[in-house]
């Protein structure tokens, strides 16, 4: 099943450059294991999307066809052929 993830500037340096990955993902396909796929390929990418337990990380926002998951099951929200993930750290400062 294949699925797109958008990335912001600030973690497309640990996916290659790349703002957009279109990465397959075996059925059923989940937001972890679509984050499985991605540690696989993306190391660097992994350790700013999860913690040490691959719980989701705090301050990292994963939206599903537009819908915030946490809500919807976390890491176990269900994904659709087609989907488009999208991945938003926050951002802190003053």
């Amino acid at each position: 099943m294949r699925i797109t993830v958008l990335l912001p500037g600030t973690l497309r340096e640990k996916a290659g450059g790349e703002s957009r990955l279109a990465v397959e993902v075996a059925e059923p396909a989940t937001l972890g294991a679509l984050l499985d796929v991605l540690a696989e390929r993306y190391p660097a990418l992994e350790r700013r999307l999860r913690d040490e337990q691959a719980g989701l990380r705090r301050y990292v926002n994963f939206y599903v066809d537009g819908e915030e998951c946490r809500h919807r099951g976390g890491p176990g929200t269900a994904l659709r052929e087609d989907a488009e993930v999208q991945i938003i750290p926050s951002v802190a400062g003053g």
